[in-house]
């Protein structure tokens, strides 16, 4: 029974936290981006995010986007300097091929840092991808 059960596994949907400069603050900040590095769209894509490290905890925030480009990105959310010395969750779940993916992301606490990162496809954003 459970042989029949058929778990499509998540690929080329990435979250990505950026590292780019705000021109209305004049200064750098951190966002989150989800990105779809697909050669078809993603549809109905939820985001759930959280921070957590013991007794500290964020607010939890959801987020839906009707669509995603293939190739394309949507910006998720400010992700602010004191957030980041926690352990960062973004849940996503979307459709594509006519079948639900999901998938956990994770940000470890202060993993996030200007010494790791790397250039992200898509985005051509310097950031840091999740695990």
């Amino acid at each position: 029974m459970k042989k029949d059960i058929d778990i499509p596994i998540s690929k080329d949907v990435y979250v990505a936290l950026a590292y780019e400069w705000n021109k209305e603050f004049l200064g750098r900040e951190w966002n989150a981006y989800i990105i779809n590095n697909r050669s078809t769209p993603i549809e109905m894509a939820l985001v759930v995010s959280k921070g957590y490290d013991g007794d500290r905890k964020t607010s939890t925030m959801r987020y839906a986007f009707g669509v995603v480009k293939a190739k394309g990105f949507e910006k998720i959310e400010m992700v602010t300097e004191d957030v980041l010395g926690l352990t960062n969750e973004f849940f996503v779940t979307y459709y594509a091929d006519d079948k639900l993916y999901e998938k956990r992301f994770l940000f470890e606490k202060n993993s996030v840092t200007e010494k790791n990162l790397v250039h992200v496809p898509v985005l051509e954003l310097e950031g840091v991808l999740a695990v």
